[in-house]
């Protein structure tokens, strides 16, 4: 790489900034989805906007492309390098900036780890309501470009519902300043446009962030199943019921087993082929009525035991139990590829059974633990990276997963974004013309597709024939 760039790159970020050895480069050449790795030509890390803009702005000098990264916690390729090019992370950005207790909102820099902003903010009784399992590693910068979820996305929404406004830097180093914490922005809503854009439309790198009251009340249930058919119909009739828990997630026998066998074990029965686990919150009169409710509901599909998480360390074991749950699932197999779909709600017994067989089918090693009350499954599949035979079958069955949740109404992502592990899955749900829509969106941000290029948007033609599927990884790959 041309030595000159470098050093106008070093004297911007210093050396804490700028990754030029290949050896620790080579950790950056992928996210959460390591099927897929690419090592970068460089790895920068600006400290603030100022240095990221100045960054970028040489970057463009030199036609160089550029992958936005937070803290490499993502699931579907989104952070991995495609071409090379310059991995510009924004771990370094860690500052909260504001916290303005009277109208609800907090200002960080894209940085700032997940928890950490509720933690910033609790001590003014608010919180901020977007929960990924990767929570205490995730960062907020992270979460606005894939649009992140998390259980409690059932009551609260998703990233974008939480987002007010963004300070961006485009591809040629303009800062912009989107949106902003007034009740009703004028113009375009080019904040809901960049959320969830994963990266192909700048770098985000301070966002003004909704916070919510902390709630009076908050009631976890822990309800066991003889069958995961049981949980899954529960499910169906809590949505048909019209009751809003803040979350709504089910783990099945293998997970269950996976997390009681790990450092952190929560208590989850070993006798339950599943449980549902429920968080429910608000007033008082309102979280006791809704787990009366819930609890005749799950009984009526079987549950044999409905549990009440006894105080607030009680509850926290349980949800770390299920943030961890990926974690975990390393004492089964050294890789895990975890699916991210979507199904209509009345749908999920039948798509789960329907993910069963087909792993069953392929002699893979399936578990489940996922945002029930969303239709958002993740189908985990357990396997081992070294054996290019048994990564064939897990691809193979990822790609059958995807279009059986198309053919009954569902998506091919709820919160961990297309990247390269589904770019070319997109024309199973988007005509000729969605695609062309987007490409003209992403034209107006970055003419020269540099940022993060070869992801999301498939190549032309995608439609009549399928572009190269993801390449089976052997050894440490490339430079």
């Amino acid at each position: 790489m041309n030595s000159l760039l470098l050093h106008e790159l070093k004297r911007i970020v210093g050396p804490e900034g700028l990754t030029t050895d290949r050896t620790r480069r080579q950790a950056y050449e992928c996210d959460g989805l390591a099927l897929v790795r690419k090592v970068p030509d460089l790895v920068l890390a600006p400290l603030d906007t100022a240095q990221a803009s100045e960054c970028m702005r040489l970057l463009k000098k030199e036609g160089l492309p550029v992958i936005p990264r937070g803290a490499g916690t993502g699931l579907a390729g989104g952070a991995t390098p495609h071409e090379g090019g310059v991995v510009f992370k924004t771990s370094r950005m860690r500052r909260v900036l504001e916290v303005n207790e009277r109208d609800r909102f907090a200002r960080v820099e894209a940085g700032v780890v997940n928890v950490d902003l509720t933690s910033a903010c609790s001590h003014h009784g608010l919180h901020y309501a977007p929960d990924p399992s990767s929570q205490q590693a995730c960062t907020i910068g992270g979460n606005v470009a894939n649009n992140s979820g998390g259980p409690h996305c059932f009551r609260y929404g998703a990233t974008t519902r939480s987002i007010l406004g963004l300070t961006v830097i485009t591809a040629d180093g303009e800062v912009l300043e989107l949106g902003g914490p007034e009740p009703d922005p004028e113009g375009l809503d080019l904040v809901g446009c960049f959320v969830g854009c994963e990266g192909m439309l700048g770098v985000a790198t301070e966002v003004s962030c909704r916070l919510i009251p902390t709630p009076e009340t908050t009631e976890t249930l822990l309800a066991l199943f003889p069958s995961l058919d049981g949980a899954c119909e529960a499910v169906t009739e809590l949505i048909a019921a019209n009751l809003e828990p803040s979350a709504i997630e089910i783990l099945d026998r293998l997970t269950i087993e996976a997390v009681e066998a790990s450092v952190l074990a929560a208590g989850y029965p070993d006798e339950a082929d599943a449980v549902l686990l429920i968080d429910i919150d608000g007033l008082f009169e309102e979280v006791h009525a809704t787990a009366r409710d819930v609890e005749e509901i799950a009984r009526s599909h079987g549950a044999f035991d409905v549990r009440t998480a006894t105080d607030a360390k009680d509850r926290a074991r349980l949800w770390a139990g299920r943030k961890g749950a990926f974690g975990a699932m390393g004492r089964i197999a050294p890789d895990l590829y975890v699916a991210d779909v979507v199904v209509p709600r009345t749908r999920l017994k039948e798509v789960v059974l329907a993910t069963t067989e087909i792993c069953k089918a392929r002699g893979l090693k399936l578990s489940n633990v996922f945002h029930a009350g969303d239709g958002n499954l993740h189908p985990n599949i357990s396997y081992d990276r070294r054996d290019e035979e048994e990564v064939a079958r897990v691809l193979d069955a990822g790609t059958e997963i995807m279009k059986k949740c198309v053919a009954v109404g569902g998506s091919l992502s709820g919160e961990h974004g297309i990247g390269l592990e589904k770019r070319d899955e997109m024309h199973r749900v988007f005509s000729e013309a969605d695609l062309d829509a987007m490409l003209r969106v992403r034209a107006a941000w970055d003419p020269e597709e540099r940022m993060n290029p070869g992801k999301a948007i498939p190549v032309r033609g995608c439609m009549e024939v399928k572009t190269k599927p993801l390449p089976i990884p052997a050894g440490g790959g490339g430079s």
